[in-house]
């Protein structure tokens, strides 16, 4: 490794536990006094699971910077859902404020987040594994993952409303829309497609600096 590789590495280390120490931070914070404790517990879960995974994982696969930021805000995003409950965030009130909305949106902004960060997590295996080439069909299965992903919430959030009954109505959201999952779905595909259209260019740059990083270039789960 160069010296200038190395002193890039650890700079990048020293970015990643200042991020990390500050999710953990945030997150003790959000579990503080949530408004409900079971609805906290489900819907931080994902960051309780990626924390350990990105910590693991750094030094054999480290992300982008890009994606990297694109969890940290996505992680903050669910912890503050799950501190309020999403129908209750006052950020969401705020918002329904300002654009005359009748219900708080700050669930659609977590189901945004759900499509926009995954987009960026998919394609970032997929081409760093060299898994696909083409770019059409990136951007497809890219799409494709994050539809599985919001489908397979949705699952688990009409799993949740069976065993839990009327005590699943805080993680559930509905806020008394019968058409929830739908939207939720959609605004998941918004998030990728948004995503995909903003990002795949600095994805790319990044991807290609790490990829030339002489120690990282075989450090793929494409690799042999």
């Amino acid at each position: 490794m160069t010296g200038g590789s190395a002193a890039d590495a650890g700079r990048q280390r020293n970015r990643l536990l200042v991020g990390g120490a500050a999710l953990v931070a945030l997150l003790i914070l959000s579990g503080w006094r949530p408004f409900d404790r079971a609805t906290w517990l489900m819907e931080v879960a994902p960051v309780m699971i990626a924390l350990p995974i990105l910590a693991g994982t750094w030094r054999r696969f480290p992300l982008t910077t890009l994606l990297y930021v694109c969890i940290f805000v996505h992680a903050m995003v669910l912890m503050l859902g799950g501190a309020y409950t999403y129908a209750r965030v006052p950020l969401g009130f705020q918002l329904a404020q300002w654009l005359g909305l009748e219900r708080n949106p700050y669930d659609r902004i977590g189901h945004f987040f759900q499509g926009f960060v995954p987009a960026i997590a998919a394609r970032e295996i997929l081409l760093r594994g060299g898994f696909v080439r083409g770019r059409r069909m990136l951007a497809f299965l890219v799409v494709c993952v994050v539809l599985a992903i919001s489908a397979t919430y949705e699952l688990i959030e009409w799993a949740a409303a069976l065993a839990l009954g009327q005590g699943a109505d805080e993680f559930l959201g509905t806020q008394g829309d019968p058409w929830d999952t739908q939207s939720d779905m959609a605004m998941a595909l918004v998030g990728a497609v948004t995503a995909l259209l903003l990002l795949s260019r600095e994805h790319d740059r990044q991807i290609a600096a790490i990829e030339a990083t002489p120690s990282r270039s075989s450090s793929g789960p494409g690799s042999a």
